[in-house]
């Protein structure tokens, strides 16, 4: 008896003891899948070389014009520094973007057909600025399509920053100048008026005792206010990091343009009123566009500074 009841507990203590079924065990948790960005391979540059090649012969015409343009058209020749600029931000950004997976989507494709449809448009309808905004279209959507989303957020500003050197439509054109036109000579006359100068003000005509002045388009300072624009956005990347700022700065260029063209105005008036109007209108005018364009970054980077002040002043405060 005593034997079978130590053989029971035995038993027993082996029943308990005995290891739990395989089924029955906790299965190790499977390791999260870690999704590592693409990088790429010499093989993958060969789609790109062949988009590329088909990119030239789609837009060789167009870009030829647009070189055209930016050498014959005094206000868009900061256009040769744009594409270099949008270049050397992808180059900035390369650490950046060799992190990021490549993912293609079809996502990308109704842009690529919007761009080539506004391309055709733009070739058919002899609309240089519909073809030539047809190109950024297009970039867009093959960077969304071979690339994916990510790339695409990563590399919006580098593609339209490109939108600063091309020339706006002409309808659009006018639409600018002449308000710029009747605002520049209607404040240079003001000023005269105040400096003791007899002015008569028509329109964008400035009529002074020894002679008239006409506020012509090219003294719209349209020009002076799309290279300081531009230019702007140049200072504000590399020297500012915060992006209000650079926005900031950007549209503090339209005012300070608008002013800086004015004076010149009031330089050329004085010119002509107490100097020599044939040097004033010839030698003087022309010089005091470099300089007032100079005296306009001046003041560009003054508001800079002011930003940099207006932000110490309330942790000074504290």
């Amino acid at each position: 008896m005593t034997h079978n009841s130590t053989l029971m507990k035995v038993n027993t203590i082996q029943h308990i003891t005995s290891p739990i079924p395989h089924a029955l065990q906790e299965q190790p948790e499977p390791a999260p899948h870690i999704e590592r960005p693409r990088s790429f391979k010499p093989g993958d540059w060969i789609p790109i070389a062949l988009i590329a090649l088909a990119l030239i012969a789609v837009y060789y015409s167009v870009a030829f014009k647009l070189l055209q343009d930016w050498y014959e058209i005094p206000d868009y020749s900061h256009g040769f520094l744009v594409p270099l600029f949008s270049i050397f931000l992808i180059w900035d950004q390369r650490k950046t973007l060799s992190a990021l997976p490549v993912k293609p989507t079809w996502g990308g494709l109704p842009l690529v057909v919007i761009a080539l449809s506004v391309l055709i448009l733009g070739v058919y309808g002899v609309e240089l600025f519909t073809s030539r905004i047809s190109f950024i279209l297009l970039i867009s959507g093959l960077v969304w399509t071979f690339l994916g989303a990510a790339w695409l957020k990563q590399l919006r500003f580098p593609i339209l920053v490109l939108l600063l050197a091309i020339p706006f439509p002409n309808i659009i054109f006018n639409q600018i100048t002449f308000p710029l036109q009747l605002l520049a000579s209607s404040v240079a006359s003001g000023i005269l008026t105040l400096l003791g100068v007899p002015v008569l003000h028509e329109g964008n005509v400035i009529e002074l005792p020894v002679m008239k002045l006409e506020v012509a388009e090219a003294c719209s300072g349209i020009r002076s206010l799309m290279s300081l624009f531009t230019l702007a956005v140049f200072y504000g990347y590399f020297l500012e990091k915060s992006t209000t700022r650079r926005v900031i700065l950007a549209l503090a260029s339209v005012p300070i343009a608008v002013a800086a063209n004015a004076l010149r105005i009031v330089g050329t008036g004085l010119c002509v009123q107490y100097w020599d109007p044939v040097k004033a209108l010839g030698f003087f005018h022309e010089f005091s566009g470099w300089v007032m364009f100079v005296i306009s970054l001046g003041f560009l980077y003054l508001v800079h500074r002011l930003m940099h002040l207006v932000q110490r002043k309330p942790a000074n405060s504290l």
